[in-house]
C-alpha cells in the first residue's frame, strides 16, 4: 500500500440562495486576482519593483475594511487566490509558464477552499455554506480530505473537486513492455499490433458546431436569445471534451494494467501545433493530455513511462534490419525496405522501433544520453536486432 493524492469530482445541486452566494465567490475571487495582478504589473512598470504575497495579503485585509461585499466571501478563499497569483508569477520568472493573464467571467469560474472541508454523506459542508450543498454522488469519498475547488462550467453546471490523501494498492506487475506510436490516423499504435481508433471528436461535431456558432454570431450580445444560443455552443464543446477525456482515461488505465514499462516518443507538441495544416488534428487528438494522465497513473502503480528522443527516426528505420529510409514522407503509410524486402506499416513499424530503442537505452550504461537524429543506427552502436529481440519479454 502507498499514500497518493486522489481527486474526487462530483456535480453540485445548489439551491437559488446558494447559487447566488457561489456566484459572489466566483466574482470576488476573480476581482481579487485581477486587482493584485494589475497592481504587480503597475508597480514593476513604474518603480521596477516586484511585490510579494505577504505585501498583498496585508493590503487585502485593509481593502476588506473598505469594501464590505468582500466580507461575504470566505477569507481563506481570497487569500488562496493571492497564493495562486504568486505561484503564477514564480512559474513565469522560472520560465515554466507564460505571464499570468487576467481572469474572465466568460470562461470557467472557480475558487478553492483550502481547509475546513467536510461532507455528511450527501452534502458538501464548507465555510459560508454550513447548511451544506447537495452533491450528486456515485461513490463514497475515501481518505483524508485536504481541500476542495468549486467550479462553474460555461454551461452553468456546478462541480466540486475534492483532493484527498488515501492508501492505494498498485496493480500487479505483468513483466511486459510496449512501444507506442502516437498518431493522427490512429490514436495509438502499439508494438504488439493493437491499434486504438482516433475518434476525431471535433470533426464529428464540426458541422453542428459551425451551424450553432453561425446562429450565435447573429444574436445581440447579452440578450436572452444570445444567452440561450451560447449555452447550445457551450454544450457541444462540453460534449467534445467529455468524450475525449473518457477515451483518454479508459486507454491509460488499460495500458497501465497491461504493461510495466511504456515507451513513447518525446514529441514537441507545441512546435507541431505551429503547422497550420495539422494543428487542428493534433489539438483534437490531445497528445499532451494523454501523456500527462498516463504518467501520473504509472506513478501511482509503480510503472515506468520512458520517453525516446524526438529525433529518433522511428518511422524511417526498418525494424528488421535497421536500414533508414530518408525518402519517407507523411503520405507514405506503407513502405518496403530495399535491404531486406520487409513490408512495413508505417505506424506499427514505428512502435516496434520505439520499443527496440527503449531496450537499447536500458542495455546501455544506464544513461539517457545518446546520439540524436538519423545518426542513430543499432548496427553502428554494435547492437544487433537479434540481441534486441532476445532481450524483449515474451508477450
Amino acid at each position: 500500500m502507498k499514500v497518493i493524492k486522489y481527486t474526487y469530482k462530483f456535480r453540485l445541486d445548489p439551491n437559488k440562495k446558494q447559487q447566488t452566494l457561489l456566484n459572489k465567490h466566483f466574482g470576488s475571487v476573480r476581482w481579487t486576482y485581477n486587482y493584485f495582478l494589475n497592481q504587480r504589473k503597475t508597480e514593476y512598470i513604474n518603480n521596477k519593483k516586484s511585490l510579494n504575497y505577504y505585501d498583498q495579503a496585508a493590503e487585502l485585509t485593509q481593502i476588506k475594511k473598505v469594501n464590505e461585499w468582500l466580507k461575504e466571501i470566505n477569507s481563506q478563499t481570497l487569500q488562496y487566490s493571492l497564493k495562486c497569483l504568486d505561484m503564477a508569477y514564480q512559474g513565469f520568472f522560472n520560465k515554466r509558464t507564460k505571464f499570468p493573464n487576467f481572469k474572465s467571467k466568460r470562461n470557467k469560474n472557480s475558487f478553492t477552499i483550502p481547509q475546513n472541508v467536510r461532507y455528511d454523506g450527501t452534502k458538501l459542508i464548507v465555510p459560508k455554506f454550513l447548511d451544506g450543498i447537495e452533491m450528486i454522488m456515485e461513490r463514497q469519498i475515501k481518505g483524508i480530505i485536504k481541500h476542495c475547488t468549486i467550479s462553474k462550467t460555461p454551461t452553468g453546471k456546478y462541480f466540486v473537486s475534492i483532493l484527498t490523501e488515501l492508501e492505494y494498492k498498485p496493480v500487479s506487475k505483468t513483466n511486459q513492455s510496449v512501444g507506442i506510436d502516437l498518431g493522427i490516423k490512429d490514436f495509438l499504435v502499439l508494438s504488439n499490433g493493437t491499434k486504438i481508433k482516433n475518434h476525431r471528436f471535433v470533426k464529428h461535431y464540426e458541422r453542428i458546431l459551425a451551424i450553432n456558432q453561425k446562429y450565435l454570431s447573429k444574436k445581440t450580445i447579452k440578450s436572452n436569445r444570445y444567452e440561450k444560443q451560447r449555452l447550445k455552443v457551450a454544450r457541444i464543446y462540453e460534449k467534445i471534451t467529455n468524450s475525449r477525456m473518457d477515451l483518454i482515461h479508459k486507454t491509460t488505465t488499460s495500458l497501465v494494467k497491461q504493461f510495466d514499462t511504456i515507451y513513447l516518443e518525446d514529441l514537441n507538441v507545441k512546435g507541431m501545433m505551429k503547422n497550420h495544416k495539422l494543428a487542428k488534428a493534433i489539438g483534437d487528438v490531445s497528445w499532451g493530455k494523454f501523456i500527462d494522465v498516463l504518467e501520473y497513473k504509472a506513478l501511482w502503480n509503480d510503472k515506468q513511462v520512458i520517453h525516446i528522443d524526438r529525433f529518433f527516426p522511428s518511422s524511417k528505420t526498418c525494424s528488421k534490419c535497421g536500414w533508414i529510409n530518408n525518402q519517407l514522407t507523411l503520405k507514405d503509410r506503407n513502405w518496403t525496405c530495399p535491404e531486406c524486402s520487409s513490408v512495413h506499416d508505417r505506424d506499427f513499424n514505428a512502435a516496434i522501433n520505439i520499443l527496440n530503442e527503449g531496450y537499447r537505452k536500458n542495455i546501455s550504461d544506464g544513461t539517457s544520453d545518446y546520439e540524436r537524429g538519423a545518426k542513430i543506427n543499432p548496427k553502428k552502436l554494435g547492437i544487433s536486432h537479434e540481441t534486441l529481440k532476445e532481450t524483449e519479454p515474451s508477450s
